[in-house]
């Protein structure tokens, strides 16, 4: 089995002709009711099936359709698009999710600069991306195997071809890779909270979502050299969650850390003042990661469930791992450990995800709840403000996520498949590729995010807010306005 690259289909500038969408949901409905697997649980989703057909049938308007070349739309087709199309809103809605946690996380006279950003950022992704990161990222070689590019904004048209091997839709598709490219910024909000000032914030995610991202994601999303040696990054675990991690501990250094934080060397607790937000924003990003893991199949086929599995067996074992080691080394289970961990085994299991048994990947979410918990205690030691562990779940354990893959990773999700990795069968080879891939997104990122972040400082005169302005609070300084108006005013 040749698993499905996380990569757009190649498309031309030719739209299909006008489809019924009578014969759309005829279609769809012999998919449904008819073939080799029970179907009868997607009757659920007919509703929705419905509301797609409808988007495609508005899409496929031609404006030079060539006769007796006009193919039919399969049900694949269909559902391929469809399943991706969910996925991505699956995706998107994880801003939520790391609104919820960065704002319970932090401090409550920071919680609507929070908000904001982690709202605004999405927007800025999709305009950066759309405007030039898309066309990077999955382009034409420029520098064979390192650099790409097509033209500003995207093709949105549809090819007869597309549509006859059942592909994706060049719209359905953008919307799911600029979902990734506003996870990368999003994850750089929750390393910088607390004293970055909004705008040279946004001025970095339009640079890290039009540029750094897209360059590094083309060497093995769109065949680059990585892909050529044979690494393996199923859906982003280094790609998307390490580049934000690493651009994100950049400016965390730059910055300092907060007023507070650090006493005598010795790191204080920042107790975040909502909780319950952040569990409920760790709830969100777990359901919204069965877009992220599963939607990178790229199709709707058999491996889809497989792939959820894995992701869901990672979580779980994330979180116990981390609320053991949080019992063992604090005395009592920390629910911020607890959180981080199922996170961590989320990202964990993010690059392997089409690539680890189901055994497999609880073990790497596992170790990967471990790991979280040691490596926040690692950066308060080095002197890193990390508020809310964002490195800690998404660089480190994005790092343990790649590299696992050589040490228990599989060559597909067939059964029997044969092992990989080093502690299975497969020799040092794919560890080796593993290890290339992790040291060039980490050394690319930190090198171009340094810079960028430099130039915006020296702009505009630094990327820190005032003392006052921090001692104050954020909301005020920054918007002008408090999350809570019916309290009273705190500096807590």
């Amino acid at each position: 089995m040749t698993l499905a690259m996380h990569r757009p289909r190649v498309t031309a500038a030719q739209q299909l002709a006008q489809k019924s969408l009578y014969n759309g949901v005829a279609q769809l409905t012999e998919f449904i009711t008819k073939g080799s697997f029970n179907r009868l649980a997607w009757l659920a989703c007919v509703p929705l099936g419905l509301m797609g057909l409808g988007l495609f049938n508005l899409a496929a308007r031609a404006q030079e359709a060539m006769a007796g070349a006009e193919p039919e739309i399969s049900a694949a087709f269909l559902a391929n698009n469809l399943w991706l199309l969910i996925a991505t809103i699956l995706v998107i809605f994880m801003n939520a999710g790391f609104a919820m946690v960065e704002a319970g996380m932090c401090r409550q006279k920071n919680a609507v600069n929070i908000l904001s950003k982690n709202l605004f950022v999405f927007a800025l992704a999709v305009s950066a991306y759309w405007l030039m990161g898309y066309s990077i990222m999955y382009g034409d070689p420029v520098a064979g195997g390192w650099l790409y590019w097509n033209q500003f904004f995207f093709d949105p048209y549809v090819s007869p071809e597309t549509i006859a091997e059942a592909g994706l839709v060049p719209t359905v598709d953008f919307l799911f890779q600029a979902a990734f490219a506003g996870t990368a910024a999003t994850i750089v909000s929750g390393l910088v909270a607390e004293r970055i000032k909004f705008g040279e914030f946004v001025i970095f995610s339009l640079i890290l979502t039009g540029i750094i991202y897209p360059i590094s994601g083309s060497w093995q999303w769109n065949g680059g050299w990585l892909s050529e040696m044979g690494f393996i990054d199923f859906a982003g675990s280094s790609i998307v969650h390490s580049v934000g991690a690493w651009a994100g501990v950049v400016g965390a250094a730059l910055l300092g850390p907060r007023i507070g934080k650090f006493v005598n060397g010795q790191a204080q607790a920042m107790p975040g003042h909502n909780m319950g937000i952040a569990t409920l924003g760790c709830l969100v990003l777990w359901i919204g990661w069965y877009g992220f893991n599963p939607g990178s199949e790229l199709a709707m086929d058999q491996y889809v469930p497989f792939v959820a599995v894995t992701t869901t067996l990672a979580a779980a074992g994330g979180g116990i791992g981390a609320a053991l080691l949080s019992k063992i080394t604090s005395g009592k289970p920390d629910l911020t450990m607890i959180i981080n961990g199922i996170l961590a085994g989320l990202v964990s299991i993010t690059a392997g995800c089409g690539n680890m048994t189901l055994a497999g990947s609880w073990i790497a979410g596992f170790i990967g709840g471990l790991i979280v918990v040691l490596s926040v205690g690692v950066l308060d030691g080095i002197g890193i403000d990390d508020p809310v562990g964002a490195f800690s779940v998404h660089g480190t354990c994005g790092i343990w996520g790649t590299l696992v893959i050589g040490l228990w990773g599989v060559e597909s999700m067939d059964a029997g498949a044969a092992g990989i990795g080093l502690l299975n069968g497969g020799g040092f080879a794919q560890l080796g590729y593993q290890i290339v891939g992790c040291l060039a997104y980490g050394i690319w990122t930190v090198v171009t995010c340094f810079i960028a972040w430099k130039i915006i400082g020296s702009i505009f005169g630094g990327i820190r807010v005032t003392e006052e302005e921090e001692l104050t609070g954020l909301d005020i300084g920054e918007h002008g306005m408090e999350a809570y108006p019916e309290f009273a005013s705190s500096n807590s």
